[in-house]
């Protein structure tokens, strides 16, 4: 883990997009904007983007830029593999859609009770642990979403991972539904170093009630995202936090004040505080649009989309949701209350929702007659 050279990373969850794929110049600008500040952490998938995250990664980073000058991590996810069998050949295509011949970790992708069973089941932990042997992968690791007492099983059952990924931010940082702070304190107990994911929850950080953002213009500078990553960068034993950046803009803003790290002053925790309490009071749907969700409903129902619409409805008041929601997001059919109530979505769901009731919220909130 030497080479990391700091504790900020870009994760490639959500690079720019034009016309239904990456925009592969603006995302070269960024790649290079990124590495000439001093930081050199990706993070892919071969779900994001659906499959476009990690072929980008081989145009605008690996074709370009010499591979001791960069950090790349790749998962290992359960949509695309159902036996033992087939990670092997998985991980192979992985190394070539992204155009390298090993990766720095691997990560177990998206942990939790049931996919962790999975896992153990095809053995994917020890394929991951023989392919470090190997020289193919550097570090193993996981990325984790659900309760701290899972996690506590599963590196008590494989004491070999060397870096957990969770999430964390200071809208979920006591949150009962995802428990970042009780991970982060297994992680400690453990003695693994924490990868930080959704540091600004999907952007829902950024993009701030008008009560929360006077909040943080209060204190005379710095972006909503600023005061977010600097919460999650500033606690011991956090070795990286990812921003999932969509455009050269954010890069900019996010290398602004990572460059030259400094945790959250008392007067900057104190309006943290304040935001948190905001938040809370506001009783929003905490999806990250992640879109796990949407790969597996029958009726290809844009949830995290709806659900966008349903907080936007609740912050503002106004009637945009309601365009948005019938003109944008509806228009081919595809509302709330066309849901079949298979839960698919559930089962795929980070955050753990209950989507099936919230869909029946949004369609009460935006289909009456």
């Amino acid at each position: 883990m030497e080479r990391i050279k700091k504790n900020f990373g870009f994760g490639c969850m959500r690079l720019p997009m034009k016309d239904g794929e990456v925009d592969i110049p603006q995302t070269c600008q960024m790649v290079d904007a990124f590495l000439e500040a001093g930081f050199n952490y990706f993070d892919t998938a071969h779900g994001y983007l659906g499959g476009k995250s990690e072929l980008a990664l081989k145009e605008c980073l690996t074709s370009r830029h010499p591979r001791e000058s960069y950090i790349l991590t790749d998962k290992l996810t359960n949509f695309f593999f159902k036996k033992e069998e087939d990670i092997r050949p998985f991980f192979e295509n992985q190394l070539k859609w992204c155009g390298v011949e090993y990766f720095d970790f691997y990560l177990m992708h998206a942990q939790g009770a049931e996919n962790f069973k999975f896992f153990k089941e095809c053995r994917a932990y020890e394929t991951a642990f023989a392919l470090k042997e190997e020289g193919k992968v550097r570090h193993v690791g996981i990325s984790f979403h659900d309760k701290a007492e899972v996690l506590e099983q599963i590196l008590t059952e494989y004491p070999e991972i060397e870096v957990v990924q969770i999430q964390y931010n200071y809208v979920d940082y006591d949150d009962p539904a995802v428990e970042s702070r009780k991970c982060y304190e297994v992680c400690r107990k453990f003695g693994k170093p924490v990868i930080v994911m959704e540091p600004v929850k999907g952007g829902n950080l950024v993009n701030l009630p008008e009560n929360a953002k006077a909040v943080f213009e209060e204190l005379g500078g710095g972006s909503p995202a600023s005061y977010a990553i600097r919460f999650a960068a500033g606690f011991e034993g956090i070795r990286m936090v990812l921003s999932g950046m969509s455009s050269l803009e954010q890069m900019e803003d996010n290398l602004s004040y990572m460059k030259e790290f400094r945790p959250l002053d008392e007067r900057e925790m104190e309006a943290v505080g304040k935001v948190q309490e905001i938040f809370r009071g506001m009783h929003l749907i905490p999806c990250t649009a992640c879109r796990y969700c949407e790969a597996g409903c029958p009726k290809q129902i844009k949830i995290p989309d709806l659900f966008a619409v349903m907080n936007t409805k609740q912050i503002y008041h106004d009637w945009n949701a309601d365009y948005y929601y019938n003109v944008v997001h509806t228009a081919e059919g595809r509302k709330a209350s066309d849901c079949v109530k298979c839960g698919k979505c559930e089962k795929a769901c980070p955050q753990h929702l209950k989507i099936r009731e919230l869909l029946e919220d949004v369609a009460k909130e935006f289909e009456k007659k």
